[in-house]
């Protein structure tokens, strides 16, 4: 496994992290607790340590799953999670609602605090080595919020600030009052907006970068079958990346890749993770898991390596079938 190191912070972790997002069930069709502990146990013996996770995933349910699964194992684990989205105020900005609960963008300093102490009893733990600030909240100062993550790092609470889905503009602030260690933002193949915006400001200032979705939700894990459907509140069910034309598309891509997938006797979804750590714009590639076996053929991308000619190839075939997937 390769590794890499949280900014300033010097927290090494593994340079393939495990996303908890669809553990949490919503806008994933629901979720299995039990087979959600499995895949985390899983990921930290393949060598994946960090298990990135959040309260909104599931109104707390993905953290209690990640707290359940590292018993006895938290010195094996570099936890990632967030704050930022409140369901217990209704401070700040409306977002979204989750399972009849209106959530809210809000980063004020004694939100920030109780949402902590809540992070910390659902993953029985008492330190969480990144804390990220989910989404950005356009109401409270961005000095009060980092001020508040500074008091809980130095409280021992905290090992290192991070924040996600965030503007250059509003990263050089943060910037301003502290260091930052690392920002979360959307990366794939299909995804590559932040080379030119954000990925310049981070390496300037030794901020490490996670790329999430780094399989596009799936689109990028292999051809998906035409006939397959997605159920209940699952979000590919509307997403338009998940059309029928899009598939085609994918299936056309990934025929195209198939000679090299052999060569390196790997999975599309490990070569397109692959893809993301050898670009060289992030340090660490957020793969979702819900099962044991995803899990564990994500970590295996750890130990794929794609040459020059390998990441023309793959760049080359995405401009030919993949440039209009929006």
């Amino acid at each position: 496994m390769q590794k890499t190191t949280l900014g300033p912070s010097g927290i090494e972790c593994s340079a393939i992290g495990l996303g908890t997002w669809a553990m949490g069930g919503w806008m994933w069709g629901g979720g299995d607790n039990a087979a959600a502990v499995l895949a985390i146990q899983a990921s930290l013996d393949a060598g994946v340590n960090l298990i990135d996770t959040a309260p909104a995933y599931g109104l707390g349910r993905s953290e209690s799953i990640v707290g359940t699964a590292l018993k006895g194992r938290r010195h094996e684990a570099v936890i990632a999670t967030k704050c930022g989205l409140v369901w217990h105020t209704q401070q700040g900005t409306h977002f979204f609602e989750e399972d009849g609960h209106p959530v809210y963008r809000y980063l004020g300093r004694e939100s920030i605090i109780h949402e902590a102490e809540e992070s910390l009893k659902r993953l029985q733990t008492d330190y969480i080595d990144l804390y990220i600030t989910h989404w950005q909240d356009s109401t409270t100062p961005v000095e009060e919020t980092m001020s508040t993550l500074l008091e809980l790092k130095k409280q021992g609470k905290i090992r290192a600030i991070g924040v996600s889905n965030v503007s250059p503009e509003t990263l050089a602030e943060y910037l301003r009052y502290g260091p930052v260690d690392a920002a979360q933002e959307r990366y794939s193949l299909i995804d590559r907006e932040i080379e030119q915006t954000l990925v310049p400001l981070c390496t300037e200032h030794n901020v490490a970068v996670l790329g999430y979705s780094s399989l596009a939700l799936g689109l990028l894990a292999g051809p998906i079958d035409p006939e397959r459907k997605f159920t209940g509140d699952d979000q590919r069910a509307t997403n338009p990346r998940f059309s029928a034309q899009n598939r085609a598309k994918l299936k056309a891509f990934f025929e195209e890749l198939e000679p090299l997938r052999k060569q390196l006797e790997c999975s599309f979804g490990q070569l397109m993770i692959a893809w993301t750590l050898a670009r060289g714009s992030i340090s660490v590639a957020l793969c979702g898991a819900r099962v044991s076996k995803q899990a564990i053929e994500n970590a295996g991308a750890g130990s794929v390596r794609l040459h020059d000619a390998a990441l023309q190839l793959i760049d080359a075939a995405a401009g030919r079938h993949l440039g209009s997937l929006a």
